[in-house]
Parts: structure tokens; sequence; C-alpha cells
């Protein structure tokens, strides 16, 4: 998705919350859309020297909550944060249970509808229709191992 795409996106989102496209928004949305990664706090806050901390933290929960980014757990109590679905495309997690590290990873689509069509009766059962999936494998990295 091109870079305007995804400030376009992330525009009309946050006007549906009555919020605005500002500046430090959208050097957030920026940074994530040019990572390929899901980034820690810390890594989003280097990544936009210009915005203090504290306003990063303000401005990824507005984000959070208007739907432009996702929060990724990782280890223990820290998250990662990306863009969207809509914005970045669908994909899959490592996630390393030693350090925290995230990788995003495609399966196979057909993969992708075996698992769909797997699930279908456990959802079902449980009075649910099926809308998608989020998968984050959980390992250690060659680092951890």
């Amino acid at each position: 998705m091109s870079t305007i795409d995804v400030h376009e996106i992330a525009q009309r989102r946050l006007a549906a919350v009555d919020q605005r496209y500002s500046d430090g928004r959208r050097q957030l949305v920026e940074a994530l859309s040019r990572s390929a990664h899901p980034m820690i706090a810390t890594e989003i806050v280097d990544a936009a020297r210009d915005l203090p901390q504290s306003s990063v933290y303000r401005n990824l929960a507005v984000l959070e909550s208007a739907g432009v980014v996702v929060k990724v757990l990782t280890n223990g109590d820290r998250a990662a944060f990306e863009l969207a679905e809509e914005m970045k495309g669908h994909h899959h997690h490592l996630v390393c249970v030693g350090c925290g590290q995230v990788l995003d990873i495609e399966i196979p689509e057909k993969v992708e509808r075996l698992l769909d069509e797997g699930l279908a009766p456990t959802v079902a059962d449980a009075g649910f229709v099926l809308t998608g999936h989020r998968l984050d494998l959980l390992g250690r990295c060659t680092q951890c191992r």
C-alpha cells in the first residue's frame, strides 16, 4: 500500500472518532509504515525524535483507539505496535518468549484457508461468525535458544 493511502486511511479513521490527524500522529504513522516489524514504544520514540516521549505514548493510545494501529503483545507486559491490517496487509507474527522480538510472517494461502475452515465448526458452536483471524506463534529466536 502506498504511503499516501496509509495516511488517507489514518486521517479517515481519526476523523470518524472526532480526532485530528496532527503532525505528531502523522510522524508515528510514517515511522510504523517504514518499519519491517512491529515496533516497541522506545523504538517509536527514537524514530519520532521531534516528539516528546509523553506525546508518543498519548498519540499511540489515540491511534490505537481509532483503529489506526494495533498492539501486539510480546513477552511479559511489553507490547509492540504496528499499523492496522487494512494498512499493512494480512500477516501473522513470530514472538520470541525470551527477548520479546516480534517478526511479521506470511503463511501460504492454502494454510490460511485450512485454518479458517478448520476453526469454522468451533466458532459456529460458540455462536460466532468468523470474520478473520490473528495468529501469534510463540518460540525462541536464535539469540535466546
